[in-house]
């Protein structure tokens, strides 16, 4: 869950609001804490006065069940340096559609986009990224390497080994980056993209420009990470510390704990812990890459820009770092559109909003064959 922070650079003012808004809500919790226990200590919440004066409280929202959509029998796949495991939907003549999940999500984002997609005629494919579900390293001796090149060629060894030629791509958090990566790197693959909070291409060299204090609070967990200590926390708290991550992510999503355990069940993948620690400190350059990729980086670390058609989305209630939508406008060259989903929308915005995204995917399959 995060966003380089280059497109922060370009939004400080809107980070600077958010990380403000953060921290008055901790400052007018800390305080209304503070008064609790206080009242508690004279007594006053022992009168009946005051029980009487007290407001009703507002009944809490009733818990999200999981969805009752599945997505099956998974498949598997060699392609580069993983054993692929992905969902199918859809005919296997479709034109492809791939889907693509962030940290710490998996394929169960899109389990209602995909049922969606493939009533329209369309294959869709959603794959664990590497370090997730049933996706394994082939070899022992493979580095566990999570630089964002890495997981671009990925997704084009799946593409290769499923023999898709090309296809539309969309994703969130690491799969939008993911998304934009192939769009820059090999747009022949690519037939358009949609990506929740726009431009997530970035560079170590561009996230050592520090940010002011209230725009870096927002990248906490990457600071985490970077110490060994971030890095036993996360082994230890795996569950409870993406639940909080889930939470502060998407603070108006009241998902209950099955939906969050069936995707949790892909964090125990033996290779996440080191793939989630390695790309937090490769983005902030305490962590080397492979000079394999060396190249790929160098054009990526340019910013360039995406002229494939293009839908960018946000949710109005995205509790993670993110660019304000005119921060990243200029990056899109092509046929462009921005959608703001409203409705209490955080950052897992496919599985909080389905219906929105599918057809966000089927409109800029559209814009690409206009």
């Amino acid at each position: 869950m995060d966003v380089f922070k280059t497109n922060c650079e370009e939004s400080t003012t809107n980070s600077a609001e958010m990380s403000e808004s953060i921290n008055q809500n901790r400052r007018r919790f800390f305080g209304a804490a503070a008064m609790g226990i206080a009242a508690a200590q004279i007594g006053i919440f022992g009168s009946k006065a005051a029980r009487a004066a007290e407001p009703t409280p507002a009944p809490t929202p009733a818990k999200k069940p999981a969805s009752n959509a599945s997505f099956g029998p998974l498949k598997q796949v060699d392609a580069g340096l993983l054993n692929i495991g992905y969902a199918e939907a859809g005919p296997a003549s479709g034109r492809p559609v791939i889907l693509l999940h962030g940290w710490p999500y998996d394929i169960y984002s899109f389990v209602d986009v995909a049922p969606i997609l493939a009533s329209a005629g369309y294959r869709v494919i959603v794959p664990y990224l590497r370090g997730y579900g049933t996706t394994n390293f082939l070899s022992s001796s493979t580095f566990r390497n999570a630089q964002q090149s890495a997981v671009g060629l990925d997704i084009t060894a799946l593409m290769d080994a499923l023999k898709i030629k090309n296809a539309v791509v969309g994703g969130f958090d690491w799969g939008a980056r993911t998304a934009a990566i192939m769009a820059v790197l090999w747009p022949e693959r690519c037939k358009g993209i949609v990506s929740v909070s726009g431009y997530l291409i970035g560079s170590p060299a561009a996230n050592k420009m520090p940010l002011p204090p209230k725009a870096e609070f927002a990248f906490w967990y990457q600071y985490y990470f970077a110490t060994e200590n971030g890095k036993a926390g996360y082994a230890k708290y795996l569950h409870d510390f993406n639940k909080l991550i889930w939470q502060t992510a998407s603070p108006k999503w009241n998902f209950d704990d099955a939906t969050f355990d069936r995707s949790a069940a892909s964090f125990n993948n033996p290779d996440h812990v080191a793939i989630v620690i390695h790309n937090y400190r490769w983005r902030i350059g305490v962590a080397e890459g492979e000079a394999k990729y060396d190249e790929l980086e160098k054009r990526l670390a340019a910013a360039p820009a995406i002229s494939l058609p293009t839908i960018t989305m946000e949710g109005d209630a995205n509790g993670a770092a993110h660019p304000e939508p005119s921060a990243y406008r200029a990056k899109f060259t092509g046929k462009y559109e921005h959608r703001t989903i409203t409705g209490g929308v955080g950052h897992n915005l496919p599985q909080e909003a389905p219906a929105a995204f599918a057809k966000a995917i089927v409109d800029v399959d559209a814009m690409a064959s206009a």
